[in-house]
């Protein structure tokens, strides 16, 4: 079943002579569960596609569709409402809040949602922390934290509230290859589990390898996309 549907999406930025053309007419449809990689050379449109798929901005043309509700027209509360409820993000520099533990920065992430009973808060958090292996690590803050931790903590607070998608911008960007690979293991068991569907905007290697399909981007066009 499709998730997300992109017609005919421009994005442009700037005007007359300074105009940058991001994405240039791109088509594209996310199904339910998919695992999929975003990639290409750095200016290719990545990040801005990415950007448009979670309403952190709008096309210039085009829709983008999600579970049949076009983002582009709602107005500012409902796309952050659409952010709230239905997506989870991971940032390569992690975002997480310098002076709350890891157990709390998850647990904002779900009460933002509005949920107020803490037991089921609480039964969420530690549920989520265990499954992404930080339930002995929970009471410590980012800064005690290695950069493989710190990522674990933004896994578990993009899925703790159940979200439909995740979206992930270079998310192994500043680890090593080891722990770019345990940390892409976690998000990858965490799609099986939960049927969570995810979207990858990467550079690396080792994450195309994990995807089971694999989206090109050249200059504002997609120029390959390939299953698995």
């Amino acid at each position: 079943m499709s998730l997300l549907t992109l017609e005919h999406v421009d994005k442009t930025y700037g005007q007359g002579d300074l105009q940058v053309h991001a994405l240039n007419g791109v088509d594209l449809t996310i199904s339910k569960g998919e695992f999929t990689t975003v990639f290409g050379p750095s200016g290719s449109g990545k990040t801005t596609l990415l950007n448009l798929i979670g309403a952190l901005d709008r096309p210039t043309s085009g829709s983008v569709v999600f579970l049949d509700k076009p983002i582009g027209s709602m107005n500012r509360h409902e796309q952050a409402a659409h952010r709230r409820f239905h997506v989870g993000f991971i940032f390569q520099s992690y975002n997480l809040i310098p002076v709350l533990t890891a157990y709390e920065n998850v647990e904002f992430a779900l009460k933002i949602t509005g949920i107020r009973d803490s037991k089921k808060i609480h039964s969420q958090v530690t549920d989520m922390l265990d499954h992404v292996g930080l339930s002995e690590l929970m009471h410590r803050r980012p800064n005690q934290l290695s950069g493989g931790q710190k990522q674990r903590v933004a896994v578990a607070r993009a899925l703790v509230k159940h979200p439909k998608l995740v979206l992930a911008d270079e998310p192994t960007a500043n680890l090593d290859s080891k722990t770019s690979k345990e940390v892409i293991e976690v998000m990858l068991r965490m799609n099986r589990e939960l049927h969570t569907t995810f979207i990858f905007s990467t550079h690396d290697p080792m994450v195309m390898e994990y995807a089971r399909r694999m989206v090109e981007i050249r200059d504002g066009n997609i120029s390959q996309d390939t299953e698995r």
